[in-house]
């Protein structure tokens, strides 16, 4: 008698589709061929850092079909790694209680579409996760999840999503580890770094030389991913630079982002440097950095972008409704675009940067950048709010559900600006103790996200808000500490 085969886990639960299980197997071969030792499996957390497990090769096809488990509280983390009590007692949309108080699994499962040879570290695979409950139920908070979601909601609308990146960040000369004894912290002191530039020549060759040691190791590596890298440029700040990457559409340029972020970290690192994405690092006379997402739809029937206007027009009718939406959820959907306290540096008086909710044609100082116009296939919308820390499935996820809220009520963006800084329109947050109060409080954004989400995320940046309150900050001790 014949011993039926045990289904496995994605089987049971109905998870992959016909397409996935070719990609599995085309997976498997590759490693085979390439004589590969290990895989990293990782998924992206709340924050936008990955985590997961390392699996020897020969267990691949097993993790593959079974995924791997692991602690549900490392959804609890904040950016300290810090358990937040807060969190473990949240319950409700499928997340009960006890999930989180009992340390329950949660069962990691890769996806076999984004598998990639990683060309700085010899013999290894890395392969992008998602998220599941022992029972198959996809996690609530899972932010792939969440993004998907707003893909899947795009597309009963007849679009796709194609997005572009454009990410400023640091490279620093590595000098000092901080690795004694003595630095160990949650977190631990920052690591000492120098200069591998003087700033202020935005766009010159001469810096760009001396750059180049490092930018052409990240460009080697970069591209030997298959990433779609498109220039290297020299950025106005010291040791500051910006990569932009083609566009691309659906789940690709927020698994992208991933990718290439966590990418430029490792790769410095092995190399004497450090590669900071935090907006504005506390070093002196530097500049902060941004994330500009550019972004448009498709149509799904013709393949055409569905931004593109008429002769005499800046948008067609569709994207000044999705651009109106971006406008008018731009205060909640800051906490997503800016997750970080250190984000909102970025604000002051003109500093290049967007402080309220407006929008212009070819305009560097709003909030939304139009470009392109009639005949040009590239018509977009560039966001300027974003920094280069954000979780790029929360910050596409947030853009899609405003912008099809615009869309669905037929929302009118008004005229452009041409003098942003004092434009009569709403302030956009300059906290993130503001941004997260207005997200807790837009409909839109709850409903497309979910408000298990909403309230779970805005705990864990509560909490992160409430440790930097009681720091006494250097300021404070120069300012007061004589005088009274």
């Amino acid at each position: 008698m014949t011993q039926q085969r045990a289904m496995s886990f994605v089987e049971r639960h109905g998870l992959w589709t016909d397409d996935r299980s070719r990609a599995a197997n085309e997976v498997e071969k590759l490693v085979q061929s390439h004589k590969l030792d290990l895989v990293r499996l990782s998924f992206a957390d709340q924050h936008g850092v990955l985590r997961g497990k390392t699996v020897v090769a020969n267990e691949l096809p097993r993790m593959m079909r079974e995924g791997s488990t692991f602690p549900m509280t490392l959804l609890a983390k904040d950016t300290a790694h810090r358990t937040v009590p807060a969190v473990l007692s949240l319950s409700g949309a499928g997340f009960t209680k006890r999930d989180m108080e009992a340390a329950a699994d949660v069962v990691i499962v890769p996806d076999p579409a984004t598998f990639h040879i990683l060309p700085w570290v010899a013999g290894t695979g890395w392969l992008l996760c998602d998220l599941y409950f022992t029972g198959g139920e996809p996690v609530p908070v899972s932010t792939r999840y969440l993004y998907r979601r707003a893909l899947e909601r795009l597309s009963e609308a007849g679009f796709d999503f194609v997005a572009g990146l454009e990410i400023e960040f640091h490279i620093f000369k590595l000098e000092n580890p901080r690795l004694q004894l003595d630095d160990a912290g949650q977190p631990g002191p920052p690591p000492e770094v120098s200069l591998l530039t003087q700033g202020y020549q935005h766009l010159t060759e001469l810096r760009y030389d001396q750059l180049d040691p490092a930018l052409e190791i990240l460009r080697r590596n970069i591209m030997g991913l298959g990433l779609p890298l498109r220039t290297l440029e020299v950025e106005y700040g010291p040791s500051q630079c910006e990569f932009t990457f083609q566009p691309r559409h659906g789940l690709e340029p927020a698994d992208m982002m991933m990718l290439a972020r966590s990418a430029i970290k490792q790769v410095c690192r092995r190399h004497g440097y450090l590669a900071s994405f935090m907006c504005r690092p506390r070093i002196p006379n530097v500049f902060s950095s941004g994330w500009h997402l550019h972004q448009s739809l498709r149509d799904k029937r013709t393949g055409d972008s569905a931004f593109v206007p008429a002769a005499g027009a800046v948008l067609s009718p569709l994207a000044q409704q999705y651009l109106a939406g971006l406008l008018e959820h731009a205060q909640g959907a800051a906490a997503l675009a800016t997750p970080t306290i250190n984000g909102y540096r970025r604000y002051g008086r003109h500093p290049l940067a967007p402080d309220r909710a407006v929008w212009g044609h070819d305009h560097r100082n709003v909030m939304v950048r139009v470009l392109g116009g009639p005949g040009d296939s590239a018509t977009r919308l560039e966001n300027r709010v974003g920094e280069p820390a954000a979780n790029p499935y929360l910050y596409m996820a947030s853009q899609i559900f405003s912008g099809l809220d615009g869309i669905e009520r037929q929302l009118d963006p008004g005229p452009p600006s041409d003098t942003p800084y004092e434009a009569a329109a709403p302030r956009l947050p300059h906290s993130l103790g503001e941004a997260i109060a207005a997200l807790r409080k837009d409909t839109c954004l709850r409903a497309g996200l979910g408000s298990t989400f909403v309230d779970y995320y805005s705990l864990i940046k509560e909490a992160e808000i409430a440790r930097f309150e009681l720091e006494v900050t250097e300021w404070e001790q120069r300012e007061y500490f004589e005088i009274f």
